[in-house]
């Protein structure tokens, strides 16, 4: 999920390694989108890919709510847009988490 994310230009993109802190996940992609639009074509380029590897998965929110939760089972990807993204500030609240990959 980290090279889709990149590859459609989401922007503060963070790899966390949770298996020490959380009970429901190993690991955590959070990343800033731009506008809805990138919101949306992250979600359609993430299930173009879990289709082709035909991994099952559920969707939370939408574009317009500002936080897209895409739940893969071992893995959780947050798309936020910046303002929801700072207002909840995951980064800070798994910060105990080993963070693998952060892109600027």
């Amino acid at each position: 999920m980290v090279d889709v994310a990149s590859d459609r230009q989401a922007s503060d993109i963070l790899l966390l390694d949770v298996r020490e802190t959380c009970s429901f996940a190993d690991y955590f992609v959070i990343m800033s989108a731009d506008s809805q639009r990138q919101m949306k074509a992250l979600q359609d380029e993430r299930d173009r890919k879990l289709s082709e590897d035909r991994v099952s998965s559920r969707l939370e929110g939408t574009p317009d709510s500002g936080w897209v939760l895409l739940d893969l089972g071992d893995v959780i990807v947050h798309i936020f847009d910046e303002p929801t993204r700072r207002f909840y500030q995951l980064d800070e609240l798994w910060s105990r988490a080993t963070p693998l990959v952060r892109m600027q």
